[in-house]
């Protein structure tokens, strides 16, 4: 008898829950709660998951790029918050936008209840409605994984 051994490399999905895996049992926790309901809410999105060691960010986007997407969850050692393409042309009237980049802005999530809030759901519906690209109005979004730590080459200054 043969056995052959798996030269596969990990799902999407295996690879998503590596980078999750690698926070603290609290913040890994609230990242994949948070992760089902912006997936309820988006369920056309693309999920794009970018490896950054020690986080991950799961863009949503209606298209492959990111700079396309509409939200973006954020899962560090920190916390896990939820940044706003477009952030800083919101309307905030109650000023629960944090950051200074000249693109999004972020509010930090303690639970996915949150999400339905109803200031945070104005910023949501207000980013979805200043969308670059829209959302298709059906199907069903992939995951897409953007960057993965393992392979990613190391620089070297190269001689001159």
């Amino acid at each position: 008898m043969t056995v052959e051994l798996s030269t596969s490399e990990p799902s999407p999905e295996a690879l998503l829950q590596s980078y999750i895996d690698r926070l603290d049992a609290k913040n890994r926790k609230l990242a994949l709660s948070v992760r089902a309901a912006v997936r309820k809410r988006f369920p056309t999105a693309n999920e794009l998951a970018y490896d950054y060691k020690s986080f991950c960010v799961i863009g949503y986007s209606p298209t492959d790029h990111g700079i396309d997407s509409i939200v973006a969850i954020a899962a560090r050692t920190t916390g896990v918050f939820l940044y706003f393409s477009q952030g800083p042309q919101l309307p905030d009237p109650n000023k629960l936008l944090r950051g200074s980049g000249k693109q999004v802005r972020f509010v930090q999530l303690e639970s996915a209840s949150r999400l339905s809030h109803p200031d945070v759901e104005a910023l949501i519906a207000a980013t979805v409605d200043q969308a670059r690209i829209p959302l298709p109005p059906t199907g069903k979004g992939s995951l897409i994984i953007m960057s993965n730590g393992a392979k990613r080459k190391s620089r070297s200054k190269s001689a001159v």
